[in-house]
């Protein structure tokens, strides 16, 4: 698989390459309604691109995970670059469009959030019936931009970081090696994703792994675990469930049956060796952690049932630095630095010491926001929970920590007293306040802002 990537990393600049592999009958998509076809898929992304506006941006909105597929490479056939902002908040999204003047919305059904978009940007909808067109095989420039991911926000501000399509397709590859091991080589794989397709985990594991290799994607998103539980059971084999551990959490705790499974994959947060393990006993398959972030992608695997280190992905390299870690691979440009603190072994893999941003020192004494978040989590009767800093006060320059938490019946006095009991006490929260839910993104993560605002609501 190595010399694949080396392959595709040297490709000259003006070469033309596919957007889709495979013969025209192999499975793409699958759902209730049936299955689609890879010959389907082409005729419609031909058919839509004719159809879309004159542009350099698309902010593709597709609820429908196939149409999200149609759309992106409608758009690429058109020169387009999709932008991928963080959220579907109207505001986001405005922000986004704002920052690229040549843009406009791409949606299916226009939902209450995408026609709150302001009304100076633009905004195409697919067809209900997709048109199709017959023709050349699907075809865009190497070193095309398809693709602006945006950052959760989670640590400040979301950071654009953009994508061509030879960073993709080699992304794509290393994707596959770390897979590999739990594909169906007899046939097609199915697959099934909690996760938006504009994150870009949901970006890698559920569009470009039906688009460059042998799987098949369900095309809807479930969120809660009836409806996963239903979408799994579409598959014609054994699928692999792609989730966070938000919805794998929900999933052990509830009564759903599911079908068998070939494996769990999970990213996005942290995911304890506690619900790996309790879901590799509910669900008699093998729940694999990948690592990765907007600016790199998928960059490394772990068993975490079994396992603490992580094992990097066919040509990624990872050297660590005062302020985090420099990661190499083929697939990127150039060297990217993560805010996470990595312990490497000597044989390459390596083991997560915190993040550079969440590590903070009060009078002399140095903690870590990740390590005082799980021992809130740890408090008995507390269901969800985070322990963040606020920004400096202007008046001091005093940066508080903070906490929210989800326990009900319980009452934050006795919650600072559990704390007290394993925090030293000038990490303890100040103020700790208690609320019906922590305001998660799609994928389980904790926007700063979005953390703030309920702070001061709830005061």
């Amino acid at each position: 698989m190595s010399a694949v990537v080396q392959s595709i990393a040297g490709q000259p600049h003006d070469r033309r390459v596919r957007l889709v592999t495979g013969a025209p009958a192999r499975l793409l998509a699958f759902g209730a309604q049936g299955g689609i076809e890879l010959g389907r898929f082409m005729r419609e992304v031909r058919a839509v691109a004719g159809c879309l506006p004159e542009a350099g941006f698309a902010v593709n909105l597709c609820e429908d995970r196939y149409r999200f597929m149609v759309a992106l490479c409608a758009a690429a056939l058109r020169g387009q670059t999709t932008l991928l902002p963080p959220s579907r908040a109207p505001a986001v999204v405005d922000e986004v469009l704002a920052q690229h003047r040549d843009s406009y919305v791409l949606g299916d059904v226009l939902a209450c959030d995408e026609a709150a978009v302001s009304a100076q940007h633009r905004r195409w909808q697919l067809p209900a019936a997709l048109p199709q067109q017959d023709g050349e095989p699907l075809e865009i420039p190497d070193d095309l931009l398809i693709a602006i991911g945006y950052t959760s926000g989670s640590t400040g501000r979301p950071r654009p970081n953009p994508k061509t399509w030879t960073s993709f397709r080699a992304s794509t590859a290393q994707n596959l090696a770390a897979l590999d091991d739990l594909l169906d080589h007899s046939g097609t794989t199915p697959l099934v994703a909690t996760v938006p397709p504009q994150h870009m985990y949901g970006m890698e594991m559920s569009v470009l792994l039906p688009l460059l290799g042998p799987v098949a994607v369900h095309g809807a998103r479930p969120f809660f675990p009836a409806d996963i539980a239903r979408a799994l059971h579409d598959a014609h084999t054994p699928p692999l469930l792609v989730t966070t551990p938000v919805h794998l959490r929900a999933l052990v705790e509830s009564d759903a049956v599911l079908p068998p499974l070939r494996a769990i994959v999970s990213a996005t947060a942290p995911l304890s060796r506690e619900l790996a393990v309790a879901a590799e006993q509910r669900f008699g398959c093998e729940v694999r952690e990948v690592f990765g972030s907007t600016e790199t992608c998928v960059i490394a695997r772990r068993r975490t049932a079994c396992e603490e280190a992580w094992t990097p992905l066919p040509g990624v390299q990872l050297v660590s630095q005062p302020d985090g870690t420099a990661v190499q691979a083929r697939h990127l440009a150039h060297r990217v630095v993560l805010a996470d603190l990595m312990e490497v072994h000597a044989d390459g893999r390596f083991e997560l010491r915190g993040r550079n941003a969440d590590l903070i020192e009060i009078a002399g004494k140095r903690a870590s926001l990740g390590d005082l978040t799980r021992r809130l989590l740890a408090v008995p009767g507390v269901r969800d929970g985070v322990v963040f800093q606020l920004d400096p006060c202007e008046r001091t320059g005093v940066a508080r920590i903070a906490a929210l938490a989800v326990a009900p019946g319980q009452d934050e006095r006795s919650l600072m007293s559990a704390l007290r009991a394993h925090v030293d006490a000038v990490f303890l929260p100040r103020p700790l306040r208690l609320v019906s839910m922590l305001p998660r993104n799609e994928t389980g993560k904790l926007p700063r802002e979005a953390l703030a605002e309920l702070l001061r609501n709830s005061a």
